[in-house]
Parts: C-alpha cells; sequence; structure tokens
C-alpha cells in the first residue's frame, strides 16, 4: 500500500524510457534547428521564391501531423524497434539529401522523405512512454517528455546552429542528418522492445487500418466537430508564421544591434541574434512558464481560457506591428508564446466537450488536425501576403527609381528581393529609403485579424452550436 501512493521519481524510469527521451530531444532538436532558418536558406541562399517556399511548408508540416494515424497502427502491429528503425532511416536520409541539393524539387522531394520520417517517428515515442510507465510514474514521465521537446527546440537554434551558419548554412540540415542518423545505433544496439497489451497481437493490421479510416470518415462527416477544428485552425495560422513570415521579417527588417550590445555589455560576450533565435524565445517562454500558466489556467473554463490565450497571441502579433526595434519584437514573441500555452491545453478540454459520448477518445484521437489545418493555410497564406505587403512594393519603388535614373538594369517578373535591392542600391538608393515602401505593420495587423475571426468564430459556434446534448447523441 506504502509502495503505492509512493510519489515518482527519476529512478523510477528504466533504460528504454531514458533512451525514448534523448531520441524526442536528438529528433525534435533537428526538426527545430533545421525550421529556425529554412525558410531563409531557401529563398537567401537557394533562390527559390517565397511563395515556392509557402507551399513546400505546407505540404511537409500537415504530413507530420497527418502521418502518426496509419504509422501509430503499423508500429503497433510490427514493433516499435523496426519502426524506429525505418524513421530514423528516413529522417536520416532525407536531411542528408535536402543539404546536398540545391534545386527546388530535389530540395522539396528530400523534405517529403524527412516528414515521412519524422511522421513514423512521432507515434512511437509517445507509444513507448506510454508503455513504460504506470499510473504512478505517466504524469511524470510525460512531464519530462514534453520538456525534452522544449529543450531540443531552445539549446539547437540557441548555440549549435549559428555556429554551423558561420561555416555554411546547408551544415544546419547536415547536422539534423546526424543527430537522426546517428540515433539508429542505440536502436540497433540498446532499446528494448516494450511490452504490448496482448489484444493488440489479434488484430490484423488490415483490420486495424480499416477501422481507422472508419474513423476518419465518422470524424470527417460529424459536420460539427470539423468546423471547430477548422475554427481553432485560424490561430494556429498565426503560429506557423514564425518559421516563415516572421523569419524573413527579422532578416530584413529587425536590428538586433541594441540587444547585442547590451548582451556585450553584460557577459562579455559578443552574441549576435538572428533569425534562428526567434523560435528560441518561444521555446524558452515555454520552458520557463509552462507550469505557472498549467496551474493558474488549471480549473478555469475551457473556451474562455482559449479565448483569453488566443487575445495574448493577437496582442504579441499586434506589437510586431509597432515597430521594428529588437526589444518591442521579442517582447512580441513573448506575449505571443504566453497565449499558445494558455489557449492550446484548454482545447482538448473543448473537444471533449463536443464529442459523442461514446466517441470521445476518437475525436480526441483527431484532435491534431488543427495542426493539418494551420500549416497547410498558414504556409501558403503567409507567403502570398509577404510577397504582396512586403517585397512587391519595395520591387516596385526600385524599377520606378531605376527608370527615372536611366539605368540599364531591367528587373524581370518574378526577380528576387535581394536582387532588386542591390539594384537599387546600385543607383545609390538605401536599404531604409527602399525599406519604407513595404508594409509590415499591415501584415501582422492582417494576421491580427485572423485571430479576431478565430474569436469571433469561437464564440458563435458557442453560442449556436455548443456542447452537445442528449439529444444530439442519437
Amino acid at each position: 500500500m506504502e509502495q503505492s501512493i509512493k510519489k515518482a521519481g527519476f529512478r523510477d524510469f528504466n533504460l528504454v524510457y531514458w533512451i525514448s527521451v534523448i531520441y524526442e530531444f536528438f529528433e525534435r532538436g533537428a526538426y527545430y534547428g533545421m525550421m529556425s532558418v529554412l525558410s531563409i536558406y531557401m529563398t537567401d541562399k537557394l533562390g527559390f521564391t517565397k511563395e515556392g517556399v509557402g507551399i513546400l511548408k505546407s505540404t511537409i508540416q500537415p504530413l507530420l501531423y497527418l502521418l502518426p494515424i496509419i504509422s501509430g497502427a503499423i508500429a503497433d502491429k510490427v514493433g516499435y524497434r523496426k519502426t524506429l528503425m525505418v524513421a530514423f532511416s528516413l529522417l536520416g536520409l532525407g536531411y542528408f539529401l535536402a543539404s546536398q541539393t540545391t534545386s527546388y524539387f530535389a530540395v522539396f522531394a528530400s523534405l517529403v522523405v524527412m516528414a515521412f520520417g519524422a511522421g513514423t517517428f512521432k507515434p512511437v515515442i509517445s507509444g513507448t512512454i506510454a508503455r513504460v510507465t504506470d499510473e504512478r510514474t505517466n504524469s511524470l514521465g510525460f512531464g519530462i517528455y514534453y520538456w525534452s521537446i522544449n529543450l531540443g527546440a531552445f539549446l539547437f537554434p540557441m548555440f549549435l546552429i549559428p555556429y554551423l551558419k558561420s561555416l555554411n548554412w546547408s551544415y544546419v540540415i547536415l547536422a539534423s542528418a546526424i543527430c537522426t542518423g546517428a540515433m539508429l545505433l542505440p536502436t540497433i544496439f540498446i532499446y528494448k522492445e516494450p511490452v504490448k497489451e496482448l489484444s493488440a497481437e489479434k488484430e490484423r493490421l488490415g483490420k486495424v487500418i480499416k477501422d481507422i479510416l472508419n474513423k476518419i470518415i465518422v470524424v470527417f462527416k460529424d459536420w460539427r466537430f470539423i468546423l471547430f477544428i477548422f475554427i481553432y485552425s485560424w490561430f494556429w495560422i498565426m503560429y506557423f508564421q514564425m518559421f516563415d513570415s516572421v523569419l524573413w521579417y527579422v532578416e530584413s527588417f529587425v536590428d538586433a544591434s541594441p540587444l547585442n550590445n547590451f548582451v556585450l555589455k553584460l557577459t562579455g560576450i559578443n552574441w549576435h541574434f538572428d533569425v534562428e533565435h526567434v523560435t528560441v524565445i518561444n521555446a524558452l517562454t515555454i520552458i520557463l512558464l509552462q507550469l505557472i500558466v498549467s496551474s493558474i489556467v488549471k480549473k478555469t473554463k475551457a473556451l474562455p481560457t482559449m479565448i483569453t490565450g488566443i487575445s495574448f497571441a493577437i496582442v504579441g502579433m499586434a506589437i510586431l506591428a509597432i515597430n521594428t526595434n529588437i526589444w518591442i519584437f521579442i517582447i512580441g514573441v513573448f506575449i505571443f508564446s504566453i497565449g499558445e500555452m494558455t489557449a492550446h491545453p484548454k482545447f482538448l478540454s473543448y473537444l471533449g466537450m463536443i464529442a459523442p459520448a461514446d466517441k470521445k477518445a476518437t475525436y480526441q484521437g483527431f484532435g491534431f488536425l488543427y495542426g493539418v489545418f494551420g500549416s497547410l493555410i498558414g504556409g501558403i497564406l503567409g507567403a502570398f501576403l509577404y510577397v504582396r505587403l512586403i517585397d512587391n512594393p519595395m520591387i516596385a519603388f526600385i524599377r520606378t527609381k531605376l527608370a527615372e535614373a536611366g539605368s540599364s538594369i531591367k528587373l524581370p517578373q518574378g526577380v528576387n528581393v535581394s536582387e532588386a535591392i542591390n539594384a537599387g542600391e546600385s543607383i545609390g538608393l538605401t536599404k531604409a529609403q527602399i525599406s519604407m515602401y513595404a508594409h509590415p505593420s499591415e501584415l501582422w495587423l492582417l494576421f491580427c485579424g485572423i485571430g479576431v475571426v478565430c474569436i469571433i468564430g469561437l464564440l458563435i459556434y458557442q453560442k449556436f452550436i455548443g456542447a452537445r446534448k442528449a439529444a444530439d447523441l442519437n
């Protein structure tokens, strides 16, 4: 009896658990390390258009949310160890090929391979932790697991990525290949298959997949559930800008010298803030404040808490519209991150309220669809708006000035904005003059508007649809 109420500690977890935490740390570190600079790398170093990058991101990111439905079922049948070997092989290969290729199609195909690896990896680790923990250790076990995600997302972009960039930008993706490919070694020699429930052995894989497809059909036929997910995904359209349009904005407009000088005076370290540190702000905020925020909202109602969190995110993004000062930028991302960690935990709670009583587990399992919708729309929309509000007005101004100066330089349609700026500087224009014709404030206010539409949609949904009544369950 005394043993059953003993508080869980680090020593209660076996070797397979800690290996799984290490897997998660390196896989997420590799992913967020690459994603922290990928958009800039593809536009500034490889010369891809922003719209092309948006299409690529809107392909690989939804895969990370969709694939675990099938890959989790396959892993349960063929074994976690074999599935992990496939996952790390795909991850290492995808990252490696992406680091060695420069054509749009080749990079696109390579990152799709990576996404299949990541989508295969994701359910195996959470499944392993579920199997190697019990009722007493489950809470701490998953807490450490989630901590490792944010720790990887913080440490890799903070320390490793700046050094790799200084050598060669492609080394960032190559390092991701090494970090994930190397995980094959502990998988082969150390990882042991966790014990699984006997009932899972009896069903054929074909039947399991058929059951999953039937659940997908049931869920997508429930218009009220899909509508709620779609409304909530508008908030995540805002979130996914942190990996695309926000990075382009920082690269072109934010002067980090005040922060760099502050760090130098405070520590004596000649450190420089760059695009990869945008995701660091988000990860560090979550590491420091998630437990505090979670305890504050633990007993609050789901929908008001979600709306409060989304409101914080809107305020954070609106702050970006004030000016390009680095301190203002950091405050904006910090407040946005507080909004994220406030809203999202209550999302699953609200899902339970709108799910049919006899299908709550199934509906909770499809809560990830917010990420599918949000990343699918967010990547393309962010790139489209950025080009129309930022790049195109600057290019149009440069074209006008080139013509007025009688320059022989002609900017073709679809010209890269960096090339256009170089052409402008050749006739004496400065970046400050050119940037005056961009509209970054309007861009962020538009995304704030998306957040406002999300809140309005949730309120309308609650008023006219809301939680299911007993009559709706028949």
